[in-house]
């Protein structure tokens, strides 16, 4: 009797087309896509994590949600991070997620992260453009536009 062995599958399909879908030029064209694909329902309740993946040009790829979490915070693995990044074969990225308090000041915890994951996107050699903090009334915080990325 053979034992099975479990496999994790990570599927994706792009839901936009990489021809007729926009060009990310600044961290406003980026905040207001994320902004459109949030969950205006939700946005005010939890935190949610998402990355919008880009190819060569700027063009987005696709908006993947990698994990939702509580009022305050959301875990993120890395690793099934840039092995989604990978398997779209997506050359740069912009991570973004939500504050529900709609403060837009980034955490001790949120610049860890970004650095850590702008780190590892070094050694892959892939872009970490921006992170966004979006609050609920759709303002925005940009890591970039800050100097802190």
């Amino acid at each position: 009797m053979k034992n099975k062995v479990n496999e994790i599958r990570i599927s994706y399909r792009e839901k936009l087309s990489v021809s007729k879908s926009a060009s990310i030029s600044s961290s406003k064209d980026a905040a207001k896509l994320l902004f459109g694909n949030w969950n205006k329902q939700t946005i005010g309740l939890n935190e949610t994590f998402k990355i919008l993946l880009l190819n060569n040009s700027n063009k987005v790829k696709g908006i993947y949600p990698l994990s939702t979490g509580g009022i305050t915070g959301t875990i993120v693995d890395i690793r099934i991070l840039f092995a989604i990044v990978l398997k779209t074969l997506s050359v740069g990225i912009i991570l973004s997620h939500n504050h529900p308090s709609g403060k837009l000041k980034p955490s001790e915890a949120d610049t860890k992260l970004t650095k850590k994951i702008k780190l590892a996107a070094e050694l892959l050699d892939i872009k970490v453009l921006d992170h966004l903090i979006i609050a609920p009334n759709g303002e925005y915080y940009s890591f970039a536009d800050n100097g802190d990325l």
